[in-house]
């Protein structure tokens, strides 16, 4: 789960920074608000997510972390191209992808949440 997490960070890093310098080139930032999410939830936060499975290998087994891949995943891309399509002038497009991308990522997020607590209570009393 680790590894997939960091695999897929790297990708939305490489497109983060496409994106910036496109933007700097350009001189037009239009995309700023899309390009620090890729930037924030595609390249930071998966790449944390990454490291701390790697690191507490109990919680990248079972539900909470397949549950919290997936969700995170699919509601991250929807979110950053109702983004896109909002920037674009297209708001009829963009809101309900950003609503319905932005409500999954903050399940992910809830389940990550809870998949720590959950673990590393666990990892933590079979330390004692």
């Amino acid at each position: 789960m680790g590894i997939r997490f960091i695999k897929i960070a790297s990708l939305y890093f490489v497109g983060g920074v496409i994106l910036g310098i496109v933007m700097g080139m350009t001189d037009s930032f239009r995309y700023t608000s899309t390009h620090a999410h890729i930037n924030l939830l595609g390249w930071v936060s998966m790449a944390l997510f990454g490291l701390i499975y790697h690191v507490f290998p109990r919680s990248a087994i079972g539900k909470l972390a397949t549950a919290h891949f997936w969700l995170h995943n699919i509601g991250l891309p929807l979110m950053l191209l109702g983004m896109i399509a909002f920037a674009a002038g297209n708001e009829g497009l963009g809101v309900p992808f950003m609503s319905a991308g932005g409500t999954i990522v903050v399940l992910a997020t809830v389940i990550f949440a809870i998949n720590m607590f959950v673990n590393l209570n666990k990892a933590q009393k079979e330390a004692r």
